[in-house]
């Protein structure tokens, strides 16, 4: 793995020298835009329009348009002192509950492990959030961009989550055509948990797949190798004319299998047993 970023880790007077990595990766099959007469790929050009010519990296400041054509700039050292990347510290400055933190407020997570000197320090955070099942709420500052962070446990590895603040949250309020209040059959209320309870199931990240991306790299090989890109038909779809019955044909689609069947039916989950009518819609 690739060190990202150095570092401590402190909560209180107690410090912890840590290394970050990045704890994902981005998988997405990258593109490049091509000149279809001539296939040969574009290039984006840093263009100035008043100097008419290229303007390279070490010429430019950042800028901030406080009126129209007017600008306040920044250089790259000014930015970093304000937002303390200086201090290469990632502050615990409370301690929560995972389960007070909604999921909208994650962004990215990172692990961190123990640099040279601070395994003693390392373990003993790492061991004391696992037994108070704790998670600690901090400041941090990576590439000269400033953000809160939850410190939490991970297997037997101290990670970050780099977080939002709550103002860059949007509010429900923002979204349209939100129903007023929730006004719902019982019996159809009824039928719609009998579905959750049936399609619930232990969380196993293995078994989602990107299926664009694999049809992608498929598509990809077969027109390196000249032939044709065959697609798949689209799974006909019947509509259900009330919700009533589009419940109902889920649940028949979903029940558990009867004990008499065969052996090789047993082995399968009620997810592999689905119908066709799983995939029935709400007209």
């Amino acid at each position: 793995m690739h060190t990202v970023w150095k570092g401590a880790i402190s909560f209180g007077l107690v410090h912890v020298p840590v290394k970050m990595f990045s704890a994902t990766e981005d998988k997405d099959i990258s593109m490049r835009y091509i000149h279809k007469d001539c296939s040969t790929p574009l290039n984006f050009v840093r263009k100035c329009l008043t100097c008419e010519r290229e303007v390279e990296w070490e010429e430019i400041s950042r800028g901030y348009e406080y009126e129209p054509g007017a600008f306040v700039l920044f250089e790259k050292d000014e930015l970093e002192k304000l937002n303390g990347e200086v201090n290469k510290e990632i502050k615990i400055l409370d301690f929560v509950q995972l389960t007070d933190i909604d999921p909208i407020y994650f962004q990215k997570t990172y692990y961190l492990a123990p640099n040279e000197t601070g395994a003693n320090a390392y373990n003993l955070l790492l061991e004391a959030m696992k037994q108070t099942g704790k998670i600690g709420i901090a400041k941090v500052s990576i590439r000269s961009k400033s953000s809160l962070a939850a410190i939490r446990v991970i297997d037997n590895c101290i990670a970050m989550e780099t977080i939002f603040y709550p103002d860059e949250i949007r509010s429900v309020e923002q979204v349209p055509n939100l129903p007023e209040q929730s006004n719902v059959n019982d019996k159809e209320l009824q039928m719609a948990k009998m579905l959750i309870d049936q399609l619930t199931t232990p969380f196993t990240p293995e078994s989602y797949k990107d299926d664009y991306r694999s049809s992608l790299l498929q598509a990809i090989e077969q027109k390196v190798n000249g032939r044709e890109i065959s697609v798949a038909p689209e799974p006909h779809r019947t509509n259900v004319i009330d919700l009533m019955s589009a419940l109902q044909a889920s649940l028949e689609a979903t029940k558990p299998i009867a004990q008499g069947s065969s052996d090789s039916s047993k082995a399968s989950s009620p997810k592999t047993k689905r119908t066709n009518k799983a995939k029935e819609t709400v007209s």
